[in-house]
């Protein structure tokens, strides 16, 4: 899963991203408004944590902006304000919590998580993910069948991942390596090919009725048959 951070407090954004990287969410960090209003308009986040106050553009226009062209990424903002009026302000501008500055580490991951609910994707992962006949342990990275079982690498378990919460859904490969590699990566489309066949050689290995099917000139498909 990948959230995106807009917070211009350089100290407090990298912490964050060290506190999502524990939880086992990949965080792209952004310390001014107008690379922020790039970046939120891809819609590629599972969740934005936007403060309120940046330089450039400034976070309530960066959430305007998102809104109108229909970017419905939960948005969660963080501000040293606790007036009632910039509250207000900023959920009817569409945002979806507010969090004050300074805050607890464990409380932001509360809210999270309840934003994580809201969305149609779990931004934090529960404990297994099933799809035909296989299992994937997110807290442990093994994919099981039935009682066999084998680890997954991280990349291999990243792919995997997003592959089983879209299972029977097309995944295209440039989703693939925005989600996994991250929206300025270099990785190409070789690099999802070889976690694909990775993949594929570990779930022969496991004996399992699934397979990942290629789409031809799209991306990849879990067929539970």
């Amino acid at each position: 899963m990948r959230i995106m951070i807009c917070e211009d407090e350089k100290h407090l954004a990298d912490a964050l991203v060290q506190l999502f990287a524990r939880e086992r969410i990949t965080a792209d960090v952004f310390y001014n408004g107008n690379d922020g209003l790039d970046n939120a308009m891809s819609d590629i986040y599972d969740v934005v944590v936007l403060d309120i106050m940046l330089p450039g553009i400034d976070g309530i226009s960066i959430l305007n902006s998102m809104r109108r062209e229909g970017v419905t990424t939960p948005v969660l903002l963080l501000t040293a304000r606790d007036a009632l009026s910039d509250k207000v302000r900023g959920l009817d501008s569409g945002a979806d919590d507010y969090l004050t500055k300074p805050f607890q580490t464990d409380e932001l991951l509360a809210r999270v998580r309840a934003l994580s609910r809201r969305s149609s994707s779990s931004l934090i992962p529960s404990d297994e993910l099933s799809c035909g006949d296989i299992v994937l342990d997110t807290a442990s990275y093994e994919l099981r069948c039935g009682a066999n079982s084998i680890k997954l690498g991280r990349k291999e378990y990243d792919v995997m991942d997003l592959l089983m919460r879209n299972c029977g859904a097309a995944v295209s490969k440039d989703m693939m390596i925005t989600r996994i590699w991250g929206y300025d990566s270099e990785a190409e489309d070789n690099n999802v090919e070889v976690y694909v066949s990775f993949l594929r050689k570990k779930l022969a290995f496991l004996g399992s009725g699934v397979s990942i099917r290629t789409l031809r000139g799209i991306g990849y498909t879990i067929d539970k048959t």
